[in-house]
């Protein structure tokens, strides 16, 4: 699987903290390409152990189809601040009314895009309220609960952060990872490799927020029929391969929601890294479609 080279944001884009009416996010945007008719902007979340920096293969071809695209670090997400200790600044909910003030500040209506734990928080926020969003892709993101196996990684986690610090925790991550794992970040939501920035970004990630959104991850309930009784445009995106929702759940999800389907081929649970060409062709296209 390709993967990118560093944190840098891609020529053109620019990493910033950006004001909203909730306080203050850290984004890297990215602009419409040059002599390109602007089409509309749209708002990125990454998912559980993830950070902005996981769009940035994506950006450059989607201003070139015409999107401003802002990928955001959440609440307590690395170079956004949140409690250290305090999980109610997490629940769902929270996280939710987040992405809503994130849509106002960069400017409603946005194509909204959540990958896996951020597509549950994405589709909480338009279940919040619907308005703001154009659409709303759902990568690498399942109807509920994680699969069993991500749950035992996600409660060893827990389990570790009760006892030990951050670079404690770190530590025995790489100490554990296999060769393969260490070639793709290992983590729940893997997809960068320079192992410096990788820490750099666990590092600032808040130990709340990793606690709180875990949980999250491993109780969600079942709120597809929630979503699809709205009036919203939705899209399912994956890998072909996924160890954290298996493919043909997401294919059901896509079925029950009327969404469109897509499966980049050659892809697991991180496809705008995996495959970012043809992830963001998907997506492009897809909101082009929704935009009519």
């Amino acid at each position: 699987m390709s993967r990118p080279p560093s944190f840098v944001p891609p020529p053109g884009a620019r990493a910033y903290p950006l004001r909203t009416g909730r306080g203050e996010f850290a984004v890297v945007d990215s602009p419409v390409a040059d002599g390109v008719e602007p089409k509309g902007v749209a708002l990125l979340l990454p998912g559980f152990t993830g950070s902005k920096e996981d769009f940035n293969p994506l950006h450059v071809a989607l201003g070139a189809r015409g999107y401003r695209t802002v990928a955001v670090d959440g609440r307590g997400q690395y170079e956004t601040d949140g409690p250290e200790h305090d999980e109610s600044a997490y629940a769902q909910d929270e996280l939710a009314r987040d992405v809503l003030a994130l849509a106002e500040a960069v400017g409603a209506p946005v194509q909204l895009l959540g990958h896996s734990l951020g597509g549950q928080i994405a589709r909480a926020a338009v279940l919040l309220d619907h308005a703001p969003f154009v659409s709303l892709t759902l990568m690498a993101s399942g109807p509920a609960q994680i699969s069993s196996s991500q749950q035992d990684r996600v409660k060893l986690l827990r389990d570790a952060l009760a006892v030990m610090s951050m670079a404690e925790v770190w530590d025995a991550i790489q100490a554990m990872e296999t060769p393969e794992e260490t070639e793709t970040g290992g983590a729940l939501d893997e997809g960068l490799d320079d192992r410096d920035d990788l820490r750099r970004r666990w590092m600032g990630t808040k130990p709340a927020q990793l606690l709180a959104t875990g949980r999250q991850l491993c109780v969600e309930p079942d709120r597809v029929a929630e979503l699809a009784a709205l009036p919203l445009p939705l899209h399912v995106l994956s890998g072909s391969r996924d160890d954290t929702w298996p493919v043909p759940l997401l294919d059901d999800m896509a079925v029950r929601l009327k969404a469109r389907r897509t499966v980049i081929a050659r892809a697991e649970h991180s496809p705008n890294t995996d495959q970012p060409a043809a992830t963001a062709k998907a997506m492009a296209d897809f909101w082009d479609t929704a935009s009519r």
